[in-house]
């Protein structure tokens, strides 16, 4: 295989992975698996949160689709593409992780960026927290964010419509 296929593969199963994260969360994680997400967005003060539990999920994904590509597990049936996805995957997941545990929930570091992309990421994901339960909100994706603005109307509709409850300071 070339290296521009691997990249390539690499690079597609980086960008399918937050078409992936974000369907999950809009309709896994804020559907029949919010018993698994609810603590992640209540206030707690422990360590680790059930919702971790879905970084070990993405982490069985990678680990199956490198397995599938290794000659050393699967031998002569191995599917060379499947190593390059699983390092696609893991490269989302830490992404992710740094992102999402670390810049906007501070997890692992304290910064707060005060401009560029890296402020919209937060606001974006606050904006999703702005929501009480499962039903409604905004900004399912994790490293896309979209216009904190826009993200604004958006939750002033719903909470309009009865769609989503916002907290106060949204309000």
């Amino acid at each position: 295989m070339s290296l521009l296929a691997i990249v390539l593969i690499i690079v597609a199963t980086f960008v399918a992975m937050e078409c992936i994260a974000w369907s999950s969360h809009k309709y896994i994680m804020h559907g029949w698996g919010w018993g698994w997400h609810r603590d992640h967005h209540e206030p707690h003060d422990k360590l680790f949160e059930k919702n971790d539990l879905y970084g070990a999920v993405g982490a069985a994904m990678s680990i199956s689709m490198f397995a599938m590509g290794s000659p050393l597990v699967l031998g002569a049936s191995a599917w060379e593409p499947g190593t390059w996805i699983g390092l696609g995957i893991l490269f989302y997941g830490i992404v992710y992780t740094l992102i999402h545990d670390g810049l906007i929930h501070q997890r692992y570091f304290r910064w707060v960026p005060k401009r560029g992309y890296a402020k919209r990421l937060v606001q974006a994901h606050k904006l999703h927290h702005a929501t009480i339960g499962k039903e409604g909100g905004v900004s399912f994706g994790f490293v896309l964010a979209r216009d904190p603005a826009v993200l604004k109307r958006e939750l002033k509709v719903q909470r309009e419509a009865g769609i989503a409850v916002v907290r106060e300071a949204l309000g």
